[in-house]
């Protein structure tokens, strides 16, 4: 019986994002995944012609229900398959632990869909495709509704037949471990979670085998380093996993070289998972394999779809709160005078210092304030409405909607004397809200609210994705009209 979870897991093998830990970036590689079946690689191949494959379908099914001629050489058509293949191919998985997995699937879809529809809608405004295919209403609803569902549905079928070809039909392959470590264990324990790799690891070798034996319950210490070389040849084992630290380079050294006279593939697991990682993922570099342990999310297409959320969506909410803008500006202007803005130099993007624009809520000076003057201070913090002029800073992209909170650079100097890994928060862009925020993490006025803001604010980095920050917004919103939402 396949339950909720095991069809996030399906769809997500499938190419859309789940939920994942710290580590969830080091994976084996799809070569590795596929090697052990030609057949295995053909559902892969098929994945990505899911969706451009459901969206002629569903296309040409909603012409024939309502009434059109399908044109198979029409540039709409064309235009439409390709980015429905562009959008909805199979890819590096970037989840958030922070959003449930069903959940995270199924948005990533409405995502991706939605993204495909606003394309289109801009070639058509901008008439940018030659002979454009005129559809009716009926057949755009029908098409622009069920698509994402049909492609879902397919998918799931298509994860669902390779999950079960390789739970049935696919040999089990056996492997081993050198080193006892966390790095080890960690991967041990996860492909006996995983069933659908079709990996049985027998056990572990390490040189302090006779003080490790009966430490962990579910592991089985084989022999030392020295004992593998014939274990490997004795029991055919086909692959084996090197897990041994940095610090035993010769170690690593003289059991390759032993290893040479077998036949059995050779991984080596990076002893760098021990650390704690900002967005950690293997990369080459003029072929010399590296590992990212400290990077931003925000690379590729990622950094430019976040670029483009934030600007539209900051232009669209200053033109919508326009009078509100204004309302606000005459308040701080008649009842504070002087200027309406007031500047603040911050610490943005990699640590740069930026300009910052906010309503003043104080008088200019530090003139002593009037009650009338505090009320209405505390009411537009209160509110957040003095914080709406740094939505200009979302547009020149010195900001985000979302993202770790920007501190004024005095402060951020001492701070990073007072917790580790403040400055790693710089690794994004800073925004208008953030994790912290929304989980009422104002105050920094104490070290323990201090090194818990930060924490929420690497966790950000750790797991974000687009999902995350559509959650991150929806709760802004819903915390500024709560009672209890602490002042700034």
């Amino acid at each position: 019986m396949i339950t909720v979870s095991s069809q996030a897991s399906l769809l997500s093998r499938a190419g859309f994002a789940t939920s994942g830990g710290r580590f969830k970036d080091f994976e084996m590689s799809r070569p590795f995944k596929i090697k052990q079946s030609v057949f295995i690689a053909l559902f892969d191949m098929a994945q990505t012609a899911v969706a451009p494959s459901v969206a002629i379908g569903v296309l040409y099914a909603a012409l024939l229900a309502f009434g059109g001629v399908f044109d198979p050489a029409s540039p709409t058509l064309i235009i439409m398959a390709l980015l429905s293949w562009l959008l909805f191919r199979p890819g590096q998985k970037r989840g958030s632990a922070l959003i449930p997995a069903l959940v995270a699937v199924i948005a990533n879809v409405v995502l991706r869909w939605s993204l495909l529809l606003s394309f289109l809608w801009l070639i058509a405004k901008l008439d940018l495709e030659p002979s454009p295919a005129v559809y009716g209403e009926s057949v755009r609803v029908t098409w622009s509704v069920a698509t994402p569902l049909v492609i879902l549905l397919a998918s799931y079928a298509l994860q669902t037949l390779r999950y079960q070809f390789l739970i049935g039909a696919t040999h089990t392959r056996s492997a081993v471990i050198a080193g006892y470590g966390a790095g080890g264990l960690k991967l041990a324990r996860r492909l006996k979670r995983d069933q659908s790799m079709r990996l049985e690891v027998a056990g572990f070798f390490d040189d302090r085998s006779g003080s490790l034996r009966g430490t962990e319950p579910d592991v089985k210490i084989l022999g030392s380093l020295s004992d593998l070389g014939a274990y490997v040849k004795q029991h055919r084992t086909d692959l084996i996993f090197v897990a041994l630290p940095n610090r035993e380079v010769q170690g690593v050294t003289e059991l390759l070289d032993d290893l040479r006279d077998t036949t059995a593939s050779i991984y080596y697991v990076p002893d760098s998972l021990e650390f704690d990682h900002i967005q950690p993922r293997s990369e080459q570099v003029q072929g010399i394999p590296v590992v990212a342990m400290s990077e931003s999310p925000l690379y590729g297409f990622s950094g430019v779809n976040k670029r483009l959320t934030d600007f539209s969506l900051a232009l669209f909410v200053l033109v919508m709160l326009q009078p509100l803008l204004l309302l606000v500006a005459a308040t701080v202007k008649l009842c504070f005078g002087g200027p309406v803005f007031y500047r603040e130099r911050r610490y943005g993007l990699d640590g740069r210092e930026i300009t910052v624009y906010k309503f003043r809520t104080a008088t200019e000076g530090g003139q002593a304030m009037t009650p009338r003057q505090h009320r209405v201070g505390e009411f537009l913090r209160h509110l957040s409405l003095d914080a709406l002029p740094m939505l200009f800073n979302v547009l020149q992209g010195k900001l985000s909607l979302v993202g770790p909170q920007p501190h004024l650079i005095g402060h951020s100097e001492e701070y990073r004397k007072l917790v580790k890994g403040y400055m790693v928060r710089h690794k994004m862009l800073p925004g208008i809200t953030g994790l912290a925020q929304v989980n009422r993490r104002r105050s920094v006025a104490r070290p323990h609210d201090l090194q818990a803001n930060v924490e929420f604010d690497l966790n950000y980095l750790r797991h974000w994705s687009p999902l995350l920050d559509l959650k991150i917004m929806l709760l802004t919103v819903v915390n500024l009209f709560r009672i209890d939402t602490a002042a700034r």
